[in-house]
């Protein structure tokens, strides 16, 4: 029996790689990836490289064995995640994992919003297959916003159309830590987490906190959704992308992705990485 994390050369994939070799040897884990290159430091580290692609079905044959524990880290390419994720549920079940743990969306069925449309459905389907399961609902990543200061520095602003919605987000790490736990102990089959930080920000909040860790003047503005778009366009997003983050920051408006179940703190068993901690690591 291995335990099994698919993209695993992906921004999260590596960091929960990096949470499971503190648990277990490097023997019992497997990494499925597109690119063998990639994985070449997994490999060294004692890993068994998997190679598969999301997009060809037949390349997941063989992949899974019987008694593998699976962690689905949802695909990039939003629009072409559900027959992506359909081809790892029908290869998992092929082969009889013993678990597939899926990192979906924080909220599941009540996130309305239409960047959770595609993991709904996937949770669905993997219901629908029958496999023992685990769903990871993994709220906001603060380097979602960490990743893009450059602009914010440069500008002096904060630009989002969330209102005085609050995100309660967390450090990518704190995700990883969460999904280990659930790969590497007993009692999580059949179980939800609503994953996210211990405390929720506002963009008045996130705005004040970069200030003073840049010594710089940022503001917050709240900007209209459609100026929002134009703002997002006009940096070079495609229509549609900017599109879905306008639509987020409205889910955030409406509270969506402020809940603080504390799931995530006692999976890992230790406070969520606060916002000013990520920013102070991003501005360095």
């Amino acid at each position: 029996m291995a335990i099994v994390v698919t993209g695993a050369t992906g921004a999260l994939g590596r960091l929960v790689i990096d949470e499971l070799l503190t648990k277990v040897p490097a023997d019992r884990i497997a990494a499925v990836v597109r690119n063998k290159e990639k994985a070449a430091d997994l490999a060294a580290r004692g890993i068994e490289v998997r190679i598969a692609d999301y997009d060809e079905p037949a390349t997941l044959a063989g992949v899974f064995h019987a008694g593998d524990r699976v962690l689905l880290i949802s695909a990039s390419e939003v629009g072409r995640r559900v027959p992506q994720h359909t081809a790892v549920i029908d290869a998992a079940k092929a082969a009889g994992v013993a678990q597939l743990a899926y990192t979906g969306v924080l909220g599941g069925p009540d996130a309305d919003f239409q960047l959770a449309a595609e993991h709904k459905v996937t949770e669905q389907l993997i219901l629908d297959s029958g496999l023992p399961h685990t769903f990871l609902r993994n709220g906001w990543y603060s380097e979602n916003y960490t990743a893009n200061l450059a602009p914010v520095l440069e500008h002096g602003a904060v630009v989002a159309s969330a209102g005085e919605g609050r995100v309660a987000s967390a450090a990518r790490a704190d995700y990883a830590a969460a999904a280990a736990t659930v790969l590497v102990t007993d009692g999580h089959l059949g179980r939800t987490y609503e994953l996210s930080g211990d405390r929720a920000w506002s963009f008045a909040e996130y705005a004040a906190e970069v200030s003073r860790a840049s010594g710089k003047e940022i503001t917050y503005r709240d900007v209209p959704a459609a100026a929002h778009q134009e703002i997002l366009v006009g940096a070079g997003l495609p229509e549609a992308f900017a599109a879905v983050l306008v639509d987020v920051d409205a889910a955030i408006g409406r509270g969506l992705l402020a809940g603080t179940s504390g799931d995530l703190a006692r999976l890992t068993g230790r406070p969520s990485t606060p916002i000013a901690t990520t920013i102070a690591a991003a501005i360095g």
